[in-house]
């Protein structure tokens, strides 16, 4: 029976490496409609926790993993590898952050293909979705599952290979797995048609191209495309900072032309693990081809000064009431990268944290997703939490609020009204019509 046929009868039996953020709603979906699933990661306590039938995703109910895993018994999980043995369709969604010198860390991609390759059946399709250079489904993975296998395997043939870049927004609800266009690219036809079945059987619209190198790079650009644009909002905030102008009322105005413009808005930094990240493994792979990706590496700079000028901007308000910033309590509202979710990957939150105790700040946060996080050695707590002052309390003890994720739990008016200062690099408070005390934004 061909993996074609076995996609179509729902015979066909799917591993996923990587139970994360892409992971853990890919294996859902997938033995939602009826295929079983084994998820694999390395990660005991998501293992546990999925064959416990609990959810540790917000984007997947607690009430789907209990189906799926307790009742139907479709969904299982394990640390180890020997799933993939059993598998006709491997689909790997490990992290690839960015190593100390911004270079892509493709270590877990390597280690997932080392542990895969001696497991492969003959048959079976491998679909990378770990964001990527270009041309590394060619180049880094297929030599490694190749040269692992225990039995001589060419793609096209008896070797299913493709890349599929994942395109999860976490927290945002309307674009999910399901309904967002898939992109395919396979090292053969053969693979594209394979990978495009499985993706097929479960996704409403998928999007073949000619390689995986084209949608390795089509991935690349989508979020090159919004870090440049939020370089360009961040540029305009520090322009309208120096013109003495509001850039929220700037923005405002020229998104209501029709045509021509599409809003995008400053913030303290970029965060997650997409924006910051996928720009500079386009950027990496350009310099081993001796051309310099200045565009990116401009958008970066901008980017990555923000926490510095919102530093700046605290410092300044605190001098206005004669306070320095030394000594001084700062409570950070929100650390978690985006509103809604508990992920703090790379998020500007934490490294204005550092920005403030190097200089001497007494620095808290809140976060209603986030009671605690580790940040360089530390074990923070947020406020709210067990043995920690309320918020309430936290605010009017502080000398400043900086307003850095804005969640839509925050009651808005009641957080104005218990604050002295606010620095709001969101526009939040404006945007609900609270009015504090005293008030600077970007």
């Amino acid at each position: 029976m061909t993996i074609h046929s076995r996609i179509q009868t729902r015979e066909a039996v799917v591993s996923v490496v990587g139970l994360g953020y892409v992971g853990l709603p890919l294996a859902a979906l997938f033995a939602g409609a009826g295929f079983r699933v084994h998820g694999i990661d390395t990660d005991d306590a998501r293992v546990r926790a999925v064959n416990e039938g609990r959810s540790y995703i917000r984007d997947v109910p607690d009430a789907a993993v209990e189906r799926l895993a307790l009742r139907e018994r479709r969904l299982t999980a394990a640390a180890g590898y020997d799933a993939v043995a059993r598998s006709d369709a491997v689909i790997v969604c490990v992290p690839t952050p960015l190593s100390k010198t911004r270079a892509p860390d493709v270590s877990h991609v390597a280690d997932a293909a080392e542990r895969i390759s001696p497991r492969l059946r003959a048959g079976a399709l491998v679909v990378l979705e770990s964001t990527m250079y270009p041309g590394s489904t060619e180049e880094f993975l297929l030599p490694l599952l190749l040269a692992g296998a225990r039995t001589k395997l060419e793609p096209g043939r008896n070797l299913f290979l493709a890349f599929s870049p994942e395109r999860v927004d976490p927290g945002q609800g309307e674009w999910t797995i399901a309904n967002t266009p898939k992109l395919i690219g396979g090292v053969t036809p053969a693979c594209t048609e394979a990978a495009s079945a499985l993706y097929g059987s479960v996704i409403q619209r998928v999007h073949p191209v000619s390689s995986p190198r084209a949608a390795e790079t089509a991935k690349l650009l989508e979020n090159t495309f919004r870090a440049t644009n939020i370089a360009l909002a961040n540029e305009m905030a520090l322009i309208c900072d120096r013109l003495g102008l509001d850039v929220w009322e700037v923005i405002e105005a020229a998104g209501t032309k029709p045509f021509g413009f599409m809003p995008f808005y400053p913030g303290p930094g970029l965060g997650g693990h997409c924006i910051p990240v996928d720009p500079q493994y386009l950027a990496w792979k350009l310099r081993t081809l001796d051309y310099t990706a200045r565009f990116i590496q401009l958008a970066e700079d901008i980017n990555f000064s923000m926490p510095q000028h919102v530093v700046g901007k605290i410092a300044d308000a605190l001098n206005e009431d004669a306070k320095p910033l030394r000594g001084s309590r700062v409570l950070i509202l929100g650390v978690a990268y985006k509103p809604d979710v508990s992920d703090t990957r790379e998020s500007p939150a934490l490294e204005l944290r550092r920005l403030l105790a190097a200089k001497g700040a007494e620095v808290s946060y809140h976060d209603p997703h986030v009671p605690a996080v580790r940040h360089e050695g530390l074990a923070l707590r947020s406020v709210g939490t067990e043995g920690q002052p309320t918020l309430k309390d936290a605010l009017q003890a502080s000398d400043c609020a900086v307003i850095v994720t804005d969640h839509t739990t925050y009651d808005w008016h009641s957080i104005a009204a218990a604050g002295q200062l606010f620095v709001d690099t969101r526009n939040a408070l404006r945007k609900a019509g609270a009015t504090p005390s005293k008030l600077i934004t970007l």
